[in-house]
C-alpha cells in the first residue's frame, strides 16, 4: 500500500477532502464501489479525523456543490471504461 496516497470510497468524506486536496483520481477497477484517491498531503489525516468527529466546518452549498461535482466525475469516468 502507498503511503504517499489517502485512499476512501466515501463519497461525503471525499467531497469534503477535494475541498482542500488533490484528488489524484478515482478508480472504478471494482464496477461496484468507487475508491478516491487523494496525495497524502499535510493535514489530510487531521481533516479525516476531523471529518469523523464531526469537527470539520465548511459552507453547506460548496458542500453540497462539491458532492454533485464529483457525481459528475464518476459518471463521466463510467461513460469512458
Amino acid at each position: 500500500m502507498n503511503s504517499d496516497l489517502y485512499i476512501t470510497s466515501d463519497l461525503s468524506l471525499a467531497s469534503l477532502l477535494s475541498l482542500s486536496y488533490v484528488l489524484d483520481h478515482i478508480d472504478q477497477t471494482n464496477p461496484r464501489r468507487a475508491v478516491f484517491v487523494f496525495r497524502r498531503d499535510e493535514g489530510i489525516d487531521q481533516l479525516v479525523e476531523a471529518f469523523w468527529s464531526d469537527q470539520a466546518r465548511v459552507s453547506p452549498r460548496i458542500y453540497f456543490a462539491q458532492i454533485k461535482y464529483l457525481k459528475s466525475r464518476l459518471y463521466e469516468e463510467r461513460g469512458q471504461a
